[in-house]
């Protein structure tokens, strides 16, 4: 593949990486392969909805959705590093969750159907334009490799850096060929994990071998009806159903659940649907108001339909461990929610 900034010198991707043979490649080019991400344009390449959409549900989405939650870059190469230059117009810092987390990058060797962890792209504490980190591996061969996206930042760019004379060529394919769809608040979008390969819906990606698309908007998920539009375009293999934690009340979660869930199984009547609750105690009513949408449906004689009572995400003589603020969990308590919700998405996968 031709390096562009060899073509065009004002496209040259500099670095303070201390690597004499480096080539960066931008990730929206071939052979690239994007992964949970809407590219919108020239201006914003990265989002998760298309921005003109977003820009229809609220103010609030419009922003977050520039977020890149679940956003994921597959590519194969043979060299002996993986260098990545980000760049950004602000970084986030949240006081309860890891930089590494908010506005880090993850890197994962995919064998078989298979990722393995590799390392983290860490990002400093004062990188408001972006950053650059590098990843050495263990010698020189063709390996299939997966990024994974910040969970709480924008992206303006990304760019790979390779040594010049590897081999670059696709990434490794899911074995679905639609994704898993999560809707939700700012625990399905993934605070407060500690990198982003750590949500429960990069947990569960990787156990099933399933792409996905991450659209929790932390307290904007209110279930506007045209994301129930939205979300059925996008022909989901499994939808995950899960906002109960934004409704700023009972009563919405009553004006807005059943109607939610009956447009979207009006357009897409045969996609299996996980209906699940907030993990909160004492939430015990808007768990109700969730169960009663899922026992309508059963009623109606809708098999392909599951209920995951959040209350049972966090069990046990450790269930105090799973959070860092009594609500957003840590990675053990992503790790107990792939395992519940998980079940139930398992449930509806088709035979491999």
């Amino acid at each position: 593949m031709p390096n562009i900034g060899e073509i065009d010198k004002n496209l040259k991707v500099e670095t303070s990486l201390k690597l004499e043979d480096v080539r960066f490649y931008d990730v929206c080019s071939a052979p690239f392969a994007l992964y949970g991400m809407a590219q919108t344009g020239k201006n914003i390449r990265f989002a998760r909805m298309p921005e003109a959409f977003a820009e229809t549900v609220s103010k609030n989405v419009q922003t977050l959705n520039l977020h890149t939650a679940g956003g994921r870059v597959r590519f194969s190469t043979d060299s002996g590093y993986i260098a990545i230059k980000v760049l950004w117009s602000g970084q986030n810092r949240m006081s309860h969750m890891p930089l590494t987390g908010q506005c880090g990058f993850d890197l994962y060797i995919d064998e078989g159907s298979r990722s393995k962890y590799k390392a983290t792209f860490t990002p400093g504490s004062n990188c408001d334009e972006g950053y650059e980190s590098v990843v050495l591996l263990n010698g020189r061969e063709m390996r299939a490799f997966t990024i994974n996206f910040p969970l709480y930042n924008g992206v303006d760019a990304l760019y790979i850096g390779l040594q010049a004379d590897a081999q670059l060529s696709g990434g490794a394919e899911y074995a679905y060929d639609r994704p898993v769809v999560y809707y939700g608040s700012s625990i399905t979008q993934g605070g407060c994990a500690s990198r982003p390969g750590n949500s429960y819906q990069g947990i569960l990606s990787r156990q099933f071998n399933v792409d996905h698309v991450n659209l929790g908007f932390s307290g904007s998920a209110r279930g506007e009806i045209c994301m129930a539009d939205y979300i059925a375009g996008l022909d989901p293999l499994v939808f995950v159903l899960d906002y109960d934690h934004n409704a700023p009340n009972e009563e919405h979660l009553v004006k807005t659940h059943e109607v939610f869930f009956r447009r979207f199984r009006e357009l897409r009547p045969d996609t299996p649907v996980v209906m699940a609750s907030s993990a909160m105690p004492g939430w015990e009513n808007r768990r109700a108001v969730v169960f009663k949408t899922y026992e309508n449906a059963l009623r109606g004689g809708d098999k392909k339909v599951a209920f995951v009572d959040g209350q049972a995400h966090f069990t046990g003589i450790y269930a105090d461990c799973a959070t860092v603020d009594g609500c957003h969990p840590n990675d053990y308590g992503f790790v107990r929610m792939a395992q519940s919700i998980g079940g139930a998405v398992e449930k509806f996968l088709p035979a491999r």
